[in-house]
């Protein structure tokens, strides 16, 4: 038996989020793990202004349910899965199911921002990082291959 027994990979639908989905699947295999697929619905919608300029809301909670059942819907049928949509600061609430459904391994996507970015918004991924007593494995999709250049 491994080492992780419950692994909870936080989707978002990013590159960043699907690399560390197919790592963490890997993972699971190798470790004859659970995933547990969270994806948080931020606190306050955003909106948009349209051509015409009326504002309209987006309907965040689909969006996301979307996002974690292509997550769950692509993965191996030898991977056991439960998928979890909660509402909230993303980082402390991947942190409060890691800690919840007892997951050994926090799994998740690392956008690379700069310092700009950082100092004015924070960072789910930096945040997990610095308050999980979990490890955390943070994970990049890499840099895309330029098209019509020799590898």
């Amino acid at each position: 038996m491994g080492c992780y027994h419950r692994i909870l990979v936080a989707v978002d639908g990013s590159p960043d989020a699907e690399a560390a989905l197919r790592h963490a699947t890997t993972l699971a295999r190798d470790q004859h793990a659970q995933l547990i697929l969270l994806t948080v619905v931020p606190a306050a919608p955003p909106q948009l202004v349209t051509v015409a300029g009326a504002t309209e809301l987006i309907d965040l909670e689909a969006t996301f349910a979307h996002t974690l059942r292509a997550a769950a819907d692509g993965l191996p049928q030898d991977v056991g899965v439960e998928t979890r949509l909660c509402h909230g600061s993303p980082a402390r609430r991947i942190l409060e199911v890691a800690r919840d459904a007892r997951c050994d391994l926090v799994v998740m996507g690392f956008h690379g921002h700069g310092r700009l970015h950082h100092a004015l918004v924070g960072s789910v991924s930096r945040s997990v990082l610095h308050d999980s007593p979990l490890p955390v494995l943070l994970m990049r999709a890499g840099k895309p291959e330029p098209v019509g250049e020799p590898a």
